[in-house]
């Protein structure tokens, strides 16, 4: 579901920011060679926009990279190169009692494995969401005042 959450976030960003940029490119063709003052603060605000909303996702995205990513990615490798390990004693079993419990020490790696590696993912959706959130709400509110103001 949290990747489901992304795509519809990144169609509706989209979206949003196709009808922004058809707005004021209307706006720069019909200000011409002398824009008007309202004109000449809406230009500026668009640089001051995209910096800001760049740099809160920079900031959420290495947020959310440092309190969770690194942690899950150390603990998917280790996961995983457990059950390499019981993989490899469950071939080089040489009695039955061993092949067992080999073979039950490997179900419950992999196991092990199979849950870090979505958690992973999960953390590697939030880390998206995070990044989105603001240019999502940027663009959603312009295409909302914009349309305002041209209607």
């Amino acid at each position: 579901m949290l990747w489901a959450d992304v795509a519809l976030t990144t169609q509706e960003l989209l979206l949003y920011s196709g009808s922004v940029i058809g707005m004021r490119s209307e706006r720069i063709v019909r200000a011409g060679l002398s824009p008007s003052p309202e004109d000449l603060a809406e230009f500026q605000l668009m640089g001051h926009e995209k910096l800001a909303a760049a740099s809160e996702s920079g900031a959420a995205i290495a947020n959310q990279l440092h309190t969770t990513q690194y942690t899950l990615v150390n603990r998917a490798v280790k996961d995983w190169l457990g059950s390499a390990v019981a993989l490899f004693s469950l071939a080089t079993s040489t009695s039955a009692d061993q092949a067992k419990s080999h073979a039950e020490a490997f179900g419950t790696a992999a196991v092990r494995s199979a849950a870090s590696v979505t958690q992973l993912s999960s953390a590697g959706a939030r880390i998206v969401q995070r990044g989105l959130r603001p240019i999502h709400a940027k663009a959603t509110s312009n295409a909302r005042r914009l349309s305002a103001t041209s209607a």
